[in-house]
């Protein structure tokens, strides 16, 4: 008897209750994309901020302080070296997965035929490295440097002597994409680079000639040596947690550290490899981690209000919708209550029908939801938003509260209203 009344209100009432499902799916749509873009943000801002190279730098534990922290060069300073052979174990740590580039480097100077010293930075372009699980993982400089502008073409690692020059050192050497600049090796022996293309990034690389690794090595006599390495991880944004264990993780106690050594953190990651590569201090890159997280806390914020906005506009309009639909059924209403019905069993009536039109609402605009977060993603990020299977039970709860919430005014009509009142048409 009860969903045959519930049955018929909803065919008598259709279309005020088309409008209150029309209202709950929009909400609900716009909670939907939000809260999928919310979640799914945090991969997209580091793929995004990955961009700006990396974001954490191993150097030897020995090394000049100076030249840690300020990239000063105390030349009166006994010189430590990190070995290239322990660079792979870089990817067995907890986050290996994480590791998305890293290329390492050897700083020095060379001498070329003409008696000018110029500046020479070992690396890696496009280099496959073989890791101690079997795998192989190509990295280099162009997976960590993507804004850098060439004009010419990257250098081929099986073409050892193949390099780029900075823009404004090839100014000063009168250079171009295709010259040959011939030096003399550490031991001796003579060498040439071939100049493959003009490099433009805005840094210290502008004034330095970029070489394959091997070939720097061999030049300063620091076979099998590097100065430092730079990686690009993904990360988790830092909280207060994190930033107690980078400043001494020893301050932690067993539960925070473990939280703190099982999340990407910034700080966690660096801990790892420090932990792996003997000798060596892995400090993070503070601007890019800074602005990772700001920029991630701030687009969060940003998804989390307007999906508060739209649901309270959602409550608002379907508050004004059922109270509008209560007064229009006054006289239904009271004759249910003169004929003996109680004011819960009439609430429920009322609660029903608006319950049935918000889950058809709430259905139509999930769907509708992720088709908004897809156009999001595609827009702002190039690529789709992950659907996380978690924002259905947080949906189901806002679609309740909605409900409810919406439903308060109409149900204070409902218990205030007087059968014989309202029968009577006063």
């Amino acid at each position: 008897m009860f969903w045959q009344m519930v049955k018929g209100a909803i065919l008598r009432q259709g279309r005020q209750l088309l409008f209150v499902a029309l209202t709950v799916a929009l909400g609900i749509s716009l909670a939907t994309a939000m809260l999928n873009v919310m979640f799914d943000v945090g991969e997209k801002v580091n793929q995004e901020l990955k961009a700006f190279g990396a974001n954490i730098t191993v150097t030897s534990k020995n090394s000049s302080i100076l030249k840690d922290i300020y990239g000063l060069d105390d030349e009166s300073a006994p010189k430590e070296y990190l070995k290239e052979s322990d660079l792979g174990q870089i990817k067995t740590i907890f986050w290996t997965n994480n590791i998305v580039a890293l290329s390492p480097h050897l700083n020095g100077h060379v001498t070329l035929d003409n008696g000018v010293s110029v500046p020479v930075s070992g690396t890696w372009f496009d280099h496959k490295m073989d890791l101690p699980t079997g795998e192989v993982f190509v990295t280099g400089e162009q997976y960590l440097k993507s804004w850098w502008q060439l004009d010419g073409e990257w250098p081929e690692e099986k073409e050892e002597n193949s390099v780029l020059v900075g823009k404004d050192l090839a100014a000063s050497l009168h250079v171009k994409k295709g010259d040959t600049l011939s030096y003399t090796n550490k031991d001796g022996t003579k060498g040439s680079f071939i100049v493959s293309g003009i490099l433009t990034g805005g840094g210290e690389e502008d004034g330095e000639i970029i070489a394959y690794l091997p070939t720097v090595q061999k030049a300063l006599g620091l076979e099998g040596k590097v100065d430092t390495v730079t990686v690009s991880a993904m990360t988790t944004p830092e909280n207060e947690l994190a930033r107690r264990a980078a400043a001494n993780p020893k301050s932690l106690s067993i539960k925070e550290y473990e939280i703190w050594y099982c999340t990407s953190y910034v700080s966690s990651i660096a801990y790892q490899i420090e932990e792996v590569i003997h000798g060596s201090v892995a400090r993070p890159v503070r601007q890019i981690a800074e602005s990772e997280g700001r920029i991630l806390d701030k687009t969060q914020l940003l998804m989390l209000l307007i999906t508060v906005l739209s649901l309270l506009s959602a409550t608002m309009g379907v508050s004004n919708l059922v109270s509008a639909n209560i007064m229009e059924r006054s006289r239904e209403l009271g004759l249910l209550k003169a004929l003996g019905a109680t004011d819960v069993s009439v609430i429920i009536l009322v609660l029903s029908e608006i319950f049935m039109a918000g889950l058809a609402g709430g259905v139509l605009g999930y769907f509708v939801g992720i088709g908004f977060a897809q156009i999001i993603g595609h827009a702002v990020f190039g690529s789709g938003i992950a659907v996380n299977l978690i924002v259905i039970p947080i949906l189901i709860v806002l679609l309740i509260l909605m409900i409810l919430l919406g439903s308060l005014p109409a149900i204070r009509s409902i218990l205030r209203l007087r059968p014989a009142i309202v029968l009577h048409g006063r």
